[in-house]
Formats: C-alpha cells, structure tokens, sequence
C-alpha cells in the first residue's frame, strides 16, 4: 500500500511540476490500459466470479471481456465458473471460498439456493458483489453492492415502447424457469403495457423446441403482434418461427450480441434492451479492487445500474463494430 501512495505522490508531484507532459502520460496510461497491462502496483489479488450461465451463452462471453479487462487493469487473478442449476452453482461458490479468494463475483438468479453460499463467503471476510440477478436479495446476503439493471424497470420500458408502437398483445418468452430476474421483466412489461401480454416458457436449452414453441403460438392465435425475448441468443430463434408461421408479429429482445445487432440493422428485431454486460464484468472486479485498495464503494451501496437503454435501427451501425470485438 506504502509503495502504491508514494507511486501516485511521486507521479501528482510530476504533473505539478511540468504540466505540458500531463496531456501524454495521460494518454500513456490509457494505452496501457487498453493493452491489458496492469495500471497498478497492489498485490495481486484473487477475484472468482461464479454465474448461472448454461454454456454457450454469448451474453455472459461479454460480461467475462469486461472482468477480464478490468482484472489485467487492475493485476487481478481472475477466475470465472458456472453453472446453470442452482445447487451446483452453489456448490462452485463454495469451491471459490476453499480457494480463499479475495473477492468474489456471483449472479443470484435463484436466490433461495444461494442465500447460505454466499452469506459464508461474507462470514470468511470475503467481500461479495452481486450482478445481474438478485438485485432485492443482495444487500440481505450480505453483499458490498449490486451491479445490473432492475428487471421490473427494464421491463416496464418495454411496455412503454410497445405501447408507443401501437401494439396490443405479446408474448413475453421465458426460457428458464425459476429465474426470478426472467419473472420480473415479464412482470415490468405488464405493469405498463396497455395491451395483453401473455407468458410462453421454453426449454432454453432446446433451441429447436425453443422454435417450435413461438412458431406454434403464432400460428394459433394471430393477435399476437409482439415477441419479447428474454435474452439476445432466443431473437434470433424467435425471428425465424416468426417467417415459418407467416406471422407479421415484431420480434424484440432483452440483451444484444452480434446477432441482434445484425437484426435492428435489417429489420428483423425491432429493437432491443441492453443492461450493457461488458459494465456488468468490468465494474464488478474494478469495484472489488477499488474497495479493497481504498474502502471505495459505488452508489454507496445501493444498486448501481447499467441499464436498461433501448436499441433501435439508428443504433445498429454504431453498435456492429461493438459486438464483434465482444464488448457489447
């Protein structure tokens, strides 16, 4: 820590005194950044992050850019496991506390299950931070803070922006069952939506089903003029059930990849809700570094949000770039 302070005291002491180098050692540190080099001189610390992410998820891809990012930044050790089903999920927090990791990351999609986990780490003196999921559970666990967007407000934007479309029945498509975080953006959408929205649960794991499902409700009932998809893997999923039932329902999505962002572009997805998962990872381990360094705390331990923010054609372009290097 001694050698950190005198670091930063010899560099302000620098700048004071030649001020017309600070605009380049500016722009040096950034590139350093950028290069994935550390930018600090701590010790270097252990930080796991432990998601409900099944495999093949390209939402959670982004969220690990970010970590990893901030980690190199910050000379973190970063670890990341998952694991879809609840317990098991649990059971690689508890792997992570034996491992006597400096700070830990985890999602609490089903919060029930991870209650007891994540309350020992915080007994073992490991300072926790939640993202994603589980924003109301956070604080009770015991957890520094909560990095995400709030589910019911994202949802209720949705609402919004279908009633500003002129829509008048949805579907909102739930592919995990028990994910309290995929409930509560549903339950958003209907706080807000003036029209009729209807729950569709699908196997995620099942992607044909997954298609099979959408095209048959749309095939059935032909009010259906809207389908929001609860992550950006199933828009794409949607938006051919959609062709194959002849269906002129608008598909919208929850979350964005490379995919999604080639959908705004040519019209296939009308728009979608991105909580910007790169700030979910980055800020999560910087957060972790930051208090461990310095006390600091973001929001003063109230949530801090990264979404929601609607997506939209005139985005697409812009956004493109983004997705292929896998920051958003």
């Amino acid at each position: 820590m001694g050698v950190v302070m005198a670091a930063v005291i010899a560099a302000v002491a620098g700048l004071a005194g030649c001020s017309s180098t600070g605009g380049k050692r500016a722009e040096e540190a950034r590139d350093q950044a950028a290069s994935g080099k550390a930018n600090v001189t701590t010790p270097r610390w252990k930080v796991a992050m432990v998601t409900h992410s099944g495999d093949g998820d390209t939402y959670w891809d982004i969220v690990q850019s970010g970590a990893k990012q901030a980690a190199a930044k910050d000379n973190i050790e970063f670890l990341y496991s998952h694991d879809k089903e609840a317990g098991r999920q649990a059971q690689l927090v508890q792997a992570a506390i034996d491992k006597k990791v400096d700070g830990l990351i985890v999602t609490l999609a089903k919060p029930s299950a991870m209650k007891n986990v994540v309350k020992k780490a915080v007994k073992a003196g490991i300072p926790v931070v939640t993202i994603n999921s589980g924003q109301d559970e956070s604080r009770d666990f015991g957890a520094l803070t909560h990095i995400g967007q709030d589910e019911v407000m994202a949802g209720e934007a949705v609402g919004r922006e279908l009633n500003d479309k002129g829509r008048k029945k949805a579907i909102c498509l739930l592919h995990e069952q028990g994910n309290v975080g995929h409930e509560e953006r549903c339950e958003g959408i209907k706080k807000t939506f003036d029209g009729k929205v209807e729950d569709l649960y699908v196997d995620g794991t099942n992607m044909p089903g997954v298609q099979s499902s959408v095209e048959a409700k749309l095939q059935s009932d032909k009010k259906v003029d809207t389908v929001v998809t609860l992550g950006a893997p199933f828009a794409a999923t949607a938006a051919e059930a959609k062709k194959d039932a002849g269906s002129d329902a608008e598909v919208d999505t929850f979350d964005l990849n490379a995919k999604v962002a080639a959908g705004l572009k040519d019209g296939s997805i009308g728009f979608a809700v991105d909580q910007q998962p790169y700030l979910q990872g980055y800020e999560s381990v910087d957060l972790l570094w930051l208090h461990r360094f310095n006390a600091d705390m973001l929001g003063g331990g109230k949530p801090v949000l990264t979404g929601p923010q609607i997506l939209t054609k005139k985005d697409a372009g812009k956004l493109e770039t983004f997705t292929k290097r896998g920051t958003r």
